[in-house]
């Protein structure tokens, strides 16, 4: 086994540092899709979303940054490229919406599938025995399963 300048097992790192890439491209298109319904959003919810949607979207390029330094650690190279993104995209694309129960569906429907990927991470980095990424999933997740629950409870639904 070959450790890296960080102790870490190569060959996992690198198996890592491709999942990361694929949940940082994901993360691009849940952020774009963010700013589209911030910028699009109509109605007598407008206000209070459009706020929301600015503290999401925020929150979300803040991750992107974190996920994108965390594949440098790892030493591996982050996907950079629009045409990247869209190759990976797994995130539902929401394109021109401006309904606010279709836009609050997206987020929910985007965070089910970014915990799916983060939950795969998780247990990878597990098996890496890395620490970095297993906190960083783990935050991650914590964060989205309350935004999932809160966004749920505004549609009128359960978890």
């Amino acid at each position: 086994m070959t450790l890296n300048s960080i102790g870490l097992d190569t060959k996992k790192t690198e198996q890592l540092a491709e999942e990361l890439n694929q949940l940082l491209a994901n993360f691009q298109l849940y952020y774009q899709n963010l700013r589209g319904i911030h910028w699009n959003i109509k109605g007598r919810g407008f206000f209070d979303l459009h706020v929301k949607f600015e503290e999401l979207y925020t929150d979300t390029n803040v991750k992107v940054d974190e996920i994108a330094e965390r594949i440098l650690t790892l030493g591996a190279t982050p996907l950079h490229t629009f045409d990247d993104y869209t190759k990976a995209a797994k995130v539902p694309v929401g394109k021109n919406i401006s309904k606010d129960e279709k836009a609050v569906q997206l987020i929910v429907d985007s965070l089910s599938q970014l915990l799916e990927m983060e939950r795969s991470i998780l247990e990878m980095a597990g098996d890496a025995n890395d620490e970095g990424t297993n906190s960083m999933m783990s935050d991650f997740i914590t964060e989205q399963e309350k935004t999932v629950w809160m966004m749920k409870a505004w549609l009128g639904e359960t978890v």
